[in-house]
């Protein structure tokens, strides 16, 4: 019997979802359990997995295409078996992308981040070959490139003279395509920064006692939890205990009201190839050192291997974006939405200070804080800032 893949619907408040690659082509074998699609949401990335065995008979939408959440996306059944007529409700768009392989047929050059109708073996040909597929006119159902397509499309640049990269090296303007993560940061961000009236605050602290407090305890933190210790560990940690002192911090805005969250949940952002992620470290505040530093070492493994859940996204209450690792000294960040502030963190770097009357060399960081202003003033964050930074400089105020 026939089964059709629906769009998932992952939480409460997921609406749509981006269809950034189908990791199986139509003609394909797939079983129950293996990773069918990969799906971007407004808060991850993840591979959805094939709710039946059989071949991927049909693709009703492409990479690139956003989708409404129980929407149809593909059928998968038996060779010769009847399909499913389409759902009278499902959206017109549908069926002009599954009509859309026959302009191949028109031998018309796909566009950047079309998908390639081609049979597999035709794809491992052209792969061997150094073929552009995007070149190549399909001959098969529905402009399907075949192996005989690519094979011909070989021969002949080979009679040409024709490099089969020459024909993508024209000193030409490159399109990157905006779409799945990359996508979704910039509407989340251009959302923020228009909706949200930003105000910042910056401090410039001394690193000294954290350095040391790290030395003093990374070798006991390994040796329990088989993670190395991080300055961004011990960050979270001194955010989540500022937070309970300060829950205004720790707020949304909504509508008329301001909501004081009762959890503290912050999240650490992460650099990812296509994008930036903000994985959780939930109820951060109850958690010891140890255990957000192996929170954050198990989070950032999913996070780059595309194996996020919802519950490792959502949630969060406040951020920590810390690029010292890449020479930044200071970062004004954008608020993440609907958090209240997020603080950015620069790089770590020895310089003269003045304490006590004598110049003294210490390890300087620019903290800056981003803030609503809708929910909080001038005095309030600074109040919270200032807290951050007496931390930082006295650790030992975790333990009151």
């Amino acid at each position: 019997m026939a089964t059709t893949v629906i769009m998932p619907k992952l939480g409460l408040t997921m609406k749509e979802g981006t269809i950034e690659k189908w990791l199986k082509q139509e003609g394909d074998r797939v079983e129950k359990g293996e990773p069918l699609v990969e799906i971007i949401t407004e808060k991850l990335n993840f591979q959805y997995e094939s709710p039946a065995s059989g071949i991927l008979r049909k693709i009703l939408y492409p990479a690139g295409k956003v989708v409404s959440v129980t929407t149809p996306i593909a059928i998968i059944a038996e060779e010769g078996e009847a399909l499913p007529e389409i759902e009278a409700g499902k959206p017109a768009a549908a069926s002009q992308e599954v009509a859309a392989p026959a302009a191949a047929a028109q031998g018309e050059r796909k566009q950047p981040g079309e998908r390639i109708f081609a049979s597999p073996v035709a794809r491992k040909t052209a792969q061997e070959k150094g073929i552009d597929l995007s070149l190549v006119k399909g001959s098969g159902p529905e402009g399907r490139i075949t192996q005989a397509d690519v094979v011909k499309a070989a021969e002949r640049i080979q009679a040409e003279g024709v490099k089969p990269s020459a024909q993508t090296q024209k000193s030409e303007d490159t399109i990157i395509p905006l779409k799945g993560i990359r996508k979704i940061i910039a509407q989340r961000m251009t959302d923020s920064f228009q909706n949200t009236p930003h105000f910042y605050l910056s401090v410039e602290v001394d690193m000294s006692a954290v350095q040391d407090l790290k030395e003093k305890v990374k070798d006991e933190i390994e040796k329990r939890a088989k993670v190395k210790l991080t300055v961004t560990d011990i960050l979270v940690k001194i955010a989540a205990s500022a937070l309970k002192e300060h829950p205004i911090m720790n707020s949304r805005f909504e509508g008329d009201q301001i909501r004081l969250l009762g959890e503290i949940n912050v999240g650490v952002a992460i650099a990812l190839a296509d994008g930036l992620i903000v994985p959780v470290v939930r109820n951060a505040d109850q958690k010891s050192l140890t255990e957000i530093a192996s929170a954050i070492r198990t989070i950032t493994k999913r996070a780059r291997r595309g194996k996020l859940s919802l519950e490792d996204v959502g949630g969060g209450t406040f951020t920590l974006s810390n690029m010292g690792m890449l020479g930044i000294d200071k970062i004004n960040p954008i608020i993440n939405p609907p958090e209240c502030a997020i603080l950015g963190v620069g790089r770590t770097i020895e310089k003269p200070v003045v304490r006590g009357g004598e110049i003294k060399i210490k390890p300087m960081a620019w903290f800056t804080l981003s803030s609503d202003h809708r929910i909080v003033d001038g005095a309030a964050a600074g109040a919270f800032l200032s807290r951050i930074q007496k931390i930082i400089e006295n650790p030992a105020y975790l333990l009151v």
